[in-house]
């Protein structure tokens, strides 16, 4: 199957690829067009789907070669890579903290949203 692929031209393999990947992302897409309402269970689905999806780009990605990387230059491999692990979930929760942003849940969201239907102030995130 390799020696079939590598017959081609890599740029053109690249092409392809990208096609293929824009391709099922419109077709997951349109999910969207085809459903007026789609229920919280399948919603709670796609979220844990595409959590595991970056969980294993970020292993596969990032985490896997700093380990191999970390062995190769004499450091503690795990440690290294749990210095870093953690080190991108404080910054995620720090900016998630200090970075305006809306949580739909929350009461001031709401009361902002309906202020801005009956033509009141926008939120300063500007979201629909």
């Amino acid at each position: 199957m390799v020696a079939s692929i590598e017959q081609f031209n890599p740029i053109l393999l690249a092409f392809w690829a990208t096609l293929f990947t824009w391709g099922v992302t419109a077709v997951g897409a349109a999910v969207v067009f085809l459903q007026r309402e789609i229920s919280p269970k399948l919603l709670d689905g796609m979220l844990g789907f595409a959590a595991g999806v970056m969980i294993a780009a970020s292993f596969w990605s990032l985490l896997a070669p700093g380990i191999e990387m970390a062995g190769q230059l004499d450091h503690t491999p795990w440690l290294t890579a749990t210095i870093g692990f953690m080190g991108g979930g404080i910054f995620m929760r720090l900016t998630d903290k200090f970075l305006p942003h809306p949580h739909p849940g929350l009461a001031v969201w709401r009361r902002a949203r309906a202020s801005r239907l009956r033509g009141g102030a926008q939120p300063c995130w500007c979201w629909p």
